[in-house]
């Protein structure tokens, strides 16, 4: 498949980019974390390894290590947000070699950073809510997340089963996803740059490794039922609250979806146009949800500028809705989470009724 191209008009992005270089220079500020973004990994990694460990060596009451599977999902999902997610994108530290320690922390819960980028960074940043290009929106035949997918019987009920398949996304990743797209070597029906010696070391390394911290050894100290109790409970929280965080960014009603041109694989707007256009925000007012998903409420600014840290988002919010105010660009926000949730459920229904 020949990859989509934008409209060569790029005034809204270079001027975007213009003003946001103005604004670090003016305050005197880096692009990446800092010491804040530091001590927020240092915490939720420490807790993660606490909790794990408690679960696995000291076998606690059943009831208890239930609740404490749940809270190592919820670390799990949460060191994706904040740790994983900076790192990837390289905004983390200026350090690369920190970069990269914090995205591997992916590896070691069991999913691949090289996959990881190529589905991601590279597609689904570029490529955000374009049909047939976008792996994010490839739920068939289960879930009918684009008006362009074709609509089976089952989808009429997909906004009361969704959750059950975001719970799933989790297993479905680490134990399948991830084989699929290194065997294949595509992602969807786009190549991947082929894989170096270093890069299958560590993605067949790190697959091991997580099944001896995951899967072996937790059966090994608890028993098969124990740790097959305590898994579903870590992976299904885990892969509900990366689904529902990364849904809530695209697949709402206020988003655009997007058909390039049959002949031309054209698009109508300027990238920048696009990412706006099909992004949407929410709750970027609550403190605390932005600390908990690591500004992943302000979709909207992570992806005109990914590599910049999650920690500035709120200052570049300011910047894109007076660029937006001015381009006549309309800039999509939920005030609440809440209704974020409630218009991702609203677009599904709709999807699946017509």
């Amino acid at each position: 498949m020949h990859a989509p191209k934008f409209a060569a008009s790029r005034s809204f992005h270079q001027e975007l980019k213009r003003r946001t270089a103005a604004y670090f220079a003016e305050a005197g500020k880096t692009t990446t974390g800092g010491k804040s973004l530091f001590f927020k990994a240092l915490l939720l990694t420490s807790a993660f390894v606490g909790v794990y460990l408690h679960l696995v060596f000291w076998t606690p009451p059943a009831l208890i290590g239930m609740l404490e599977a749940v809270v190592l999902g919820l670390l799990g999902a949460a060191i994706g947000f904040n740790v994983m997610h900076d790192g990837a994108h390289g905004s983390f530290s200026k350090r690369k070699w920190m970069n990269q320690f914090a995205s591997f922390t992916l590896n070691v819960l069991g999913g691949n950073s090289f996959m990881w980028n190529a589905k991601h960074n590279l597609i689904h940043h570029m490529y955000t809510n374009v049909e047939g290009v976008d792996d994010d929106l490839d739920a068939q035949p289960w879930l009918r997340l684009s008006p362009e997918q074709p609509r089976r019987l089952l989808h009429r009920f997909q906004h009361l089963y969704f959750w059950f398949f975001y719970a799933l996304l989790f297993i479905a990743w680490i134990f399948f996803m991830d084989y699929q797209k290194y065997f294949k070597g595509k992602i969807g029906d786009i190549a991947i740059k082929k894989m170096t010696a270093s890069d299958e070391g560590v993605f067949w390394g790190f697959k091991a490794l997580h099944l001896i911290l995951f899967v072996v050894l937790p059966i090994w100290t608890v028993g098969f039922v124990g740790w097959l109790v305590g898994f579903l409970l870590f992976a299904a929280v885990a892969g509900f609250t990366l689904s529902i965080v990364f849904q809530l960014a695209h697949t709402v009603e206020q988003t655009s979806f997007v058909v390039p041109h049959e002949t031309t694989r054209k698009i109508e707007d300027e990238w920048a146009i696009h990412q706006i256009r099909t992004t949407a925000n929410f709750a970027t007012d609550s403190k605390l949800i932005s600390w908990l998903v690591g500004g992943l409420n302000f979709q909207v600014e992570h992806h005109l500028f990914p590599n910049i840290s999650h920690v500035h988002y709120p200052a570049l919010n300011k910047i894109i809705r007076q660029m937006c105010t001015e381009f006549n660009v309309e800039y999509n926000e939920y005030p609440k989470m809440r209704y974020a949730v409630a218009s991702h459920v609203a677009h599904l229904r709709e999807l699946g009724r017509r």
